[in-house]
């Protein structure tokens, strides 16, 4: 079927902890950033959520949770199995959890108020397939529609691999090389710590394609600032003071063109213009 991921890509997420890698190191800065940047631009609820590339559900769990009706789409059986776990815990259920396509989404047109791109852009490496979930977004989006698509930053595993001194491997140092080059990611290695194969982007890449796709762009973020690159990440965000300080200086650089690309994620915010 189309919307089947390719090999090295459906083993790593069938392997990695993909259902609990939102609320360990450095990814609970991205996790934190990334509901925050949401929240801003939400309309009270309840509002119709698709929630593309939701994995396990962690972004369509928080959403439930505030009041939204959320409809969970993701290729890989296995996370969408997680996500309807989590359904009747005591909390707001998440609406529906189903296999599907981002490219070619099972809904009708006009049918939600916000679509989460949180993950499919950097796994589809072809740039007609990322517009092609561009334009399905766009197209089930109602007219004055919200888009939240995220992209993995374009040097993210060079400033990764300093920050954990991974260039020993020369693996990993010809993986970044052409990291930097093309934007292509690709991991041979078999180690599930290197990733899968991903578009990596420069923040003016991904305000090209959303713009491409037909979208009024209403902001490019820089989700994490220089705060996930510190080894004892752990240590400060158990503090709550330090925990602020990696918050405040991601918040205060996030829009600066210059520094965008440190955060290991760059989020666009794009709007359906109203007909």
């Amino acid at each position: 079927m189309e919307w089947e991921l390719s090999p090295e890509i459906l083993t790593y997420y069938q392997q990695a902890p993909e259902s609990t890698r939102l609320q360990s190191g450095p990814s609970r800065l991205e996790f934190a950033r990334t509901k925050e940047v949401i929240a801003r631009w939400l309309e009270p609820p309840p509002v119709v959520v698709l929630d593309v590339g939701g994995g396990p559900g962690a972004y369509a769990t928080w959403l439930a949770d505030l009041g939204h009706e959320v409809h969970l789409v993701d290729p890989v059986a296995e996370l969408v199995g997680h996500a309807r776990s989590l359904r009747g815990d005591g909390s707001r259920e998440i609406a529906s959890c189903q296999v599907g396509d981002a490219r070619s989404l099972d809904r009708s047109d006009q049918s939600a108020d916000v679509v989460l791109l949180l993950g499919p852009l950097y796994h589809l490496v072809n740039a007609d397939d990322r517009q092609r979930a561009l334009r399905e977004a766009y197209r089930v989006l109602v007219p004055g529609g919200l888009l939240f698509a995220a992209t993995i930053s374009r040097f993210a595993s060079a400033l990764d691999g300093l920050a954990q001194d991974l260039f020993s491997d020369p693996a990993f140092d010809s993986i970044v090389q052409r990291d930097i080059a093309e934007g292509i990611h690709e991991n041979c290695t078999g180690k599930l710590e290197l990733f899968t194969t991903a578009k990596f982007h420069r923040p003016e890449e991904l305000s090209t394609e959303v713009k491409a796709a037909g979208f009024s762009l209403l902001s490019i973020v820089g989700l994490e600032g220089p705060g996930w690159l510190f080894p004892n990440f752990e240590e400060r965000w158990e503090d709550p003071r330090r925990r602020d300080d990696l918050l405040r200086v991601a918040r205060a650089l996030e829009a600066e063109p210059s520094i965008q690309a440190v955060s290991a994620h760059i989020l666009a915010v794009a709007r359906r213009e109203r007909e």
